[in-house]
């Protein structure tokens, strides 16, 4: 089943915050950007060094599949959508 919901940036950081757990699948589309993976940790903000909620990926692409680290500081801008998919619930969350 997949739900399709439309969210802020901040609701939606504070989604994954809440709601993504290692292991399961995230895909972030940002800029031109599609970055499909497995979930490997989930790192909170860093107030003193200025980092924002950090996602590590083992990415599932056939040409590249190697483990990138995705700040939602730095791509907040663009970030467009995200699938997160756990057990088999699918939520696809369009960014305002």
């Amino acid at each position: 089943m997949i739900e399709e919901v439309e969210m802020t940036l901040d609701d939606a950081i504070e989604y994954v915050r809440n709601n993504v757990q290692v292991r399961d699948i995230l895909e972030i589309s940002y800029s031109r950007i599609f970055a499909p993976g497995e979930v490997l940790g989930i790192t909170e903000e860093d107030e003193m060094t200025g980092e924002g909620l950090r996602v590590g990926l083992q990415l599932t692409g056939e040409i590249l599949n190697q483990c990138i680290e995705v700040d939602f500081n730095e791509i907040g801008e663009d970030l467009i959508e995200m699938r997160h998919i756990h057990d088999d619930k699918e939520l696809v969350i369009e960014i305002l």
